[in-house]
This record gives C-alpha cells, structure tokens and sequence, in this order.
C-alpha cells in the first residue's frame, strides 16, 4: 500500500498511486473543514478563540493546501492572534503568509497591523505600502500608514529634540568648565521654574539672573520685590569690589560659601563675567543678587548675616 512507501519513494503501481491521490485528498478535505470550524469559533467570539486557532494550526499541520490556500489559514491565525494581544506571534504567523502569498492583502494588513502594535513604525509602513500598491483604495491600509507615518514624526522630533538637548547639556558644561564656574544646588524655582543659561552659537553665556529686594521699609519682604533679568556674560552689570568698601547707595550683594565672608559686593562697573569667577561663589543654578540700601537701619543686619529669608512658598527647605 502507498501507506508504507518511503519518503523518497515514487509509487510504482496504479494502486499505489490512487492510495497516495486518496491521502492528498483526505488532507485537503481535512484542511478544509478544520479552516471553516476555526472560522465559525472567530464568529462565536473571544472565549472561542483558542479554539479557532488550534483549527487554524492543525489545518497547517495537514499540509495539504496549496501555498495560496495555506497562506489564508496562517492570515486567519494571524488574525486571532491579534485580536489576543499575541502581537508577535501574528506577525510571525501575517509575514509567513506573505511569503506564500505575496499579493494576500489581508496578511499584509495584518502584518502591518502587528507591526505597529510592536511599535515597529517604519515596518508597518513598509508593510502598508506593500498593500496599497495592490489595493490603493484600502481604507483600513490607509488609515494605518497615516497614523503610524504621525506617530514615526512624533518619535523622530522627540529624538531630535532630546539628543539636541544632550548635546546643550554636554556644551554647557564644558562652558562651565572652561570658565572655571561651579554650579550648586538651585534656589527659588518658584520663581526662575527650569530657567538656566543658555550657551549661543558664539559660545556666549545668556545668564537669568534673580535680583532679590529682601527689606521693605524695616522688614523682609520678598512677595512683591522679586525681578528676573537676563544678562550676557560680557555685559555691563556686575562687579567685584571689596565687602569693606562703601561707595554707592544700593549695592548687589552675592552669596559665596559660608562665614563671614559669604557675601561679595559688587557694582556695575565690570562685567558679570568677572563676578561669576569669584574663587569662593558657588553659583545656586543661576545667579542671584541681593539688593539692600546702605543708609537703611536693615543695612547692618544683613551684613552680619543676623537675618534669614522667609520661608518662599514652593520653595524646598534645606
């Protein structure tokens, strides 16, 4: 019988090769039903589709279809899959039907459909494109590419901006590096919020700078008197000039480290430049500026540091 024929062996006779047409046939009949049960559980909805697919299997395991015909069964299981959440398994089973079947529009949909269900954007347009060539007026192709085209943009711009803001990053503290700056913790983000300096394209600093009015009249009062100003390194605005010396009425007064020294006076003769590479300031994320009039009885007081900040809302204790 053609039953017990070795593999590489060619029936001989009539009976042989009739058993071996009765086999082939069996096995399309086969293939056939187990693909129409599958379809009838997809139809009888989620709790069924385990079942739809293990028809879907066994009809592949037959191998009695042709590549076109098996291509469907591998769509189908493709599909169930998909409708499962199993993205990778459909587009295992969506790309080995496009194989057999490279015009199978369904199998290309869905392996585009996996494909953006992966987040793997640029192959589920390729995958879209695929079909639209051979059914341009596929609506369900179309909506796809467009919305995987709109989030690819998306993921590109985020990228673009991110490694552009690494590189921001790396430029500025090099600047910070090659200007001999050290950068401390930040202070007042209620008010400066993410505010920082920006390095332009000649390499020149455009520093925020908080100036802070800290008495009104004989008390400390921050609510009303706190200005944001921007300046250039090289500008015009700041100083250096001994804490002993007294020379104008109103005076930016700069914290650097701890003690008896941690205030700086400065005047608006030299450049902030100059002030930001004092050898004990610690610049708290930009630089902040006290303001305070020397013929005020506040004055002393805050030269000898006998004084505090309030409490700012929004701001974090120490």
């Amino acid at each position: 019988m053609a039953l017990w024929l070795d593999s590489n062996s060619e029936p001989q006779t009539e009976n042989e090769k009739a058993d071996l047409a009765a086999i082939a046939a069996l096995k399309v009949s086969t293939a056939l039903e187990l693909k129409n049960e599958g379809n009838e559980y997809v139809k009888k909805g989620k709790k069924h589709y385990k079942d739809a697919i293990d028809c879907y299997t066994r009809a592949i395991n037959q191998k009695g279809l042709g590549e076109s015909e098996t291509s469907v069964l591998f769509a189908n299981r493709a599909h169930v899959n998909l409708l499962l959440g199993n993205n990778r398994r459909a587009l295992e089973d969506a790309e080995q039907a496009v194989k057999l079947s490279p015009t199978n529009v369904k199998a290309i949909y869905r392996a585009a459909k996996a494909s953006f269900a992966l987040d793997m954007l640029k192959e589920a347009i390729t995958y879209c494109e695929q079909g639209l060539e051979l059914s341009p007026d596929n609506e369900d192709l179309k909506k796809l590419v467009k919305l995987a085209s709109g989030k690819l943009a998306e993921r590109e711009k985020h990228e673009a901006e991110v490694a552009k803001a690494l590189r921001g990053a790396k430029d500025l503290l090099s600047a910070f590096e090659d200007r001999g700056l050290k950068i401390g913790k930040a202070m007042f983000r209620e008010l400066t919020g993410l505010k920082k300096p920006v390095l332009d394209k000649s390499k020149i600093l455009h520093w925020p700078v908080v100036l802070l009015y800290p008495e009104v009249g004989s008390s400390v009062c921050l609510s009303k008197t706190r200005i944001l100003h921007y300046l250039l390194e090289g500008s015009p605005g700041a100083g250096a000039v001994s804490i002993d010396e007294e020379k104008d009425s109103s005076n930016y007064e700069s914290p650097t480290g701890k003690g008896p020294s941690r205030w700086v006076k400065v005047n608006e003769k030299r450049t902030l430049h100059d002030v930001l590479k004092e050898p004990n300031l610690v610049i708290p994320g930009i630089p902040v500026f006290y303001i305070v009039s020397k013929s005020s009885t506040f004055y002393n007081k805050f030269k000898s540091g006998k004084w505090a900040l309030p409490q700012v809302p929004g701001e974090d204790t120490a």
